[in-house]
């Protein structure tokens, strides 16, 4: 007695409305991930920039200190090795925004606060969102 396999049919595959199940699918996982993952790179950026000024100001006052109340011309004094070799910022160049910008330094006037600050992802003074502009003096008040 021989048993019969059934035969497979040779046009077997995927229906045209299986596959447009599949891409609908794909595209509502795709919006909520995006939905949900863009708040998260902008949070990670202002963590960024808060630390970085945090960082940078330390390395002022630190520099203040060393140099008799005098503060630094520009951020890359920072970065300078002293007689010793040492720097009060572990790096080679000044480091960048998350938006690839230099932050800005102002020197204190007579009685004033140095100031550290980014203009945000446009660069530019003014805005908000991505492109709030940061300071030292608003991270110390806690309004970022």
């Amino acid at each position: 007695m021989k048993l019969r396999t059934p035969k497979r049919n040779r046009r077997a595959g995927f229906s045209l409305a299986e596959i447009m199940v599949v891409i609908v699918i794909i595209g509502l996982m795709a919006t909520l991930v995006v939905k949900n993952v863009i708040p998260m790179i902008f949070k990670g950026n202002i963590a960024k920039v808060k630390n970085d000024i945090s960082v940078i100001a330390q390395s002022v006052e630190t520099y203040v200190i060393e140099n008799n109340g005098t503060y630094p011309e520009t951020l890359e004094a920072l970065i300078t090795p002293d007689a010793m070799g040492n720097k009060l910022l572990d790096y080679d160049a000044v480091p960048r925004d998350p938006w690839g910008f230099e932050y800005w330094y102002e020197r204190p006037d007579t009685g004033s606060r140095f100031l550290i600050g980014t203009y945000g992802k446009d660069g530019m003074q003014g805005g908000e969102g991505d492109n709030l502009d940061i300071t030292n003096v608003m991270i110390r008040n806690g309004d970022v």
